[in-house]
This record gives C-alpha cells, structure tokens and sequence, in this order.
C-alpha cells in the first residue's frame, strides 16, 4: 500500500502578509465607512440634484412684516456711546423667535440695521433711532431652499461647515478604499480599472466640452 506524503508548506514572505493584511484592512474600512456615510451620500446626491434645479424645484417664498418699538437708551446711549448690539440682537431674536445667526449689524446715525441668517432663511430688521421703531422682514424660502443651503455649508455656522469637512473625509476613504480592494480581485482588477479610467475620462470631456 502507498503512503501518501504531504508536501512540505511554503513559507508565508512577508510580502504576503502585508498584501494579505492590507486586503483585510482595506475591506474592513470600506464596509463600515460605507455603512457610516450611507446616509450622508444619500443626502448630499439627493441635494445635489435639487441644488442642480433650484428654480423648478423651489417652494414659493414666504415673507412677513412685523413693526415694533424698543427703548429709546438703548438705541441712543448716553455719552454718545455704540448701542449694545449683543442686547439689541438677542432681545430682537427672543421677541420674534427669529432663526439663524446675526450676519450683520450696522450702526448709522440716524438707524441700525440687523441681519439674521440661517438656511433657507433671512430676517432684516431696520430700526429707526430717533422714533425708536423698527420693520422686520422675515423671509422663508422653504425645505428645498433649507437642504440646498446645508449642501452647500451656506448660513450654516461654523459645526455643520467642520460636518461637511468630515463628510468629505469619509467619502475619500470609501473611494480610496473601494480602489484598494478592486487591486486584490485578480479576475476584476483590469476591467475595474479601465471602467475607472473611462468614468473619469468621461467627466473630464464633458467638462472640456460642455464647460464655458
């Protein structure tokens, strides 16, 4: 009877092991990458085609007018000194439940001029220093305005500008880890990589050509 002899095992390089360890890595990270900003490509690819059509999918803008009145020392200070903006604005904001962050405050002579901003939103308000009367204009432009303004990181403050930064983060790593992994499947690689190479090539031509 013939005894079976088993080959001797190669030795693992080490050049293999880190080609192993990087497969590994690679589609660990583009997985729960990919889980984690699954809602974030959704968002940004859905308001990437409202942003596109802005007017054939914008809600009609809703505007109102308020008047009102405020003391008369805090408007004109004594000694000639700059009214307190911070009281001005946060009583103003408190009164009328106004949205977003003061963008602009302007002292003239004779009036003040506050501004609020936040997506999708404006609220103006002009106050006479003299009569101590003001005209707020609140405008709403509605949710589509709201989620193209958030697209974009305008009237959106300083948190959802350093969101945007990490979103951005995450999709590089998806796509870099994406590339990573197609480089370990043999039979894919090559056609992987010609596809790759055609889609850019494509938004390069249409840039090229379509582009002013």
């Amino acid at each position: 009877m013939a005894t079976m002899v088993t080959p001797p095992k190669r030795p693992i390089t080490m050049a293999v092991r880190l080609r192993r360890r990087t497969a590994i890595i690679s589609r660990w990270l583009h997985i729960y990458l990919s889980m984690v900003s699954f809602a974030i490509v959704l968002f940004f690819s859905i308001t990437g085609i409202t942003l596109n059509h802005a007017e054939a999918l914008g809600g009609k803008e809703k505007t109102t007018v308020t008047q009102g009145e405020l003391p008369h020392e805090w408007l004109r200070p004594a000694n000639e000194a700059e009214p307190d903006k911070l009281r001005i604005a946060e009583e103003l904001r408190s009164r009328h439940k106004l949205h977003g962050a003061v963008s602009d405050f302007r002292v003239d002579d004779n009036q003040l001029e506050v501004s609020f901003k936040g997506p999708g939103y404006a609220a103006d308000i002009f106050i006479d220093r003299d009569t101590n009367k003001y005209d707020l204009t609140e405008t709403r432009n509605g949710f589509i305005a709201v989620i193209n303004d958030l697209h974009k990181g305008r009237d959106t403050g300083a948190a959802w500008s350093m969101f945007i930064d990490i979103c951005a983060a995450l999709l590089t790593l998806v796509s870099l880890t994406g590339l990573v992994l197609l480089l370990f499947v043999y039979k894919r690689r090559v056609s992987g990589m010609i596809v790759a190479a055609a889609g850019a090539l494509i938004a390069y031509l249409v840039y090229l050509r379509f582009v002013p």
